[in-house]
């Protein structure tokens, strides 16, 4: 194994990860040599002799990587409702595996809402986003990362991702922060 201050690794154990770009899951097995290209978001995006890979941030551990504390605190308003700011902060944590910048900032997210979900008392947080091509097969793996993010969020006990094509989806939509990163200014 590679001293831990570079980003070759052999996996420790087998990880279920997606397949970048079809989002196909796979079993990537124990003993698989791979490269760690990004570290975005909680989640891993690798090269094997197989192609390239996601790999969840709780499977840190196989990979050689400490695997980070995800809990949120104080996350919510007098009234018991989920922080706004905290749950654009957990969607800014979602990354496309392909590209350096969170989907906030890449202007995938179109909007945001928090209901009371009436059936358990809690809350129930709506994203209709968009992704920067319709053949992504990452999409549905982007939407379950977003889901996942913003179940973290407490009070929130729902969540639901959309992925839609209205309006469609442009450059100009990148944050300055987004396009900054991106080298586009």
């Amino acid at each position: 194994m590679s001293t831990p201050d570079t980003k070759e690794r052999v996996l420790s154990r087998d990880v279920a990860a997606k397949q970048i770009p079809s989002g196909e899951s796979q079993t990537l097995v124990a003993g698989t040599r791979l490269f760690i290209h990004q570290t975005l978001g909680g989640s891993y995006t690798v090269q094997t002799d197989f192609g390239l890979f996601r790999i969840d941030g709780k499977d840190g551990d196989a990979l050689g990587e400490q695997v980070a504390d995800h809990s949120l605190e104080a996350a919510t308003l007098a009234d018991g409702s989920p922080d706004p700011a905290v749950v654009w902060a957990q969607l800014h944590k979602v990354f496309d595996p392909e590209i350096p910048v969170n989907i906030v900032d890449l202007g995938l997210v179109y909007s945001m809402d928090i209901e009371k979900n009436e059936a358990t008392g809690g809350y129930r947080v709506l994203v209709a986003m968009t992704l920067t091509a319709p053949g992504c097969g990452m999409g549905p793996a982007i939407a379950e990362d977003a889901k996942s993010k913003l179940l973290l969020v407490p009070g929130v006990d729902e969540a639901e991702v959309r992925i839609t094509w209205e309006p469609p989806w442009n450059q100009s939509m990148i944050s300055e922060e987004g396009k900054m990163k991106l080298g586009l200014l």
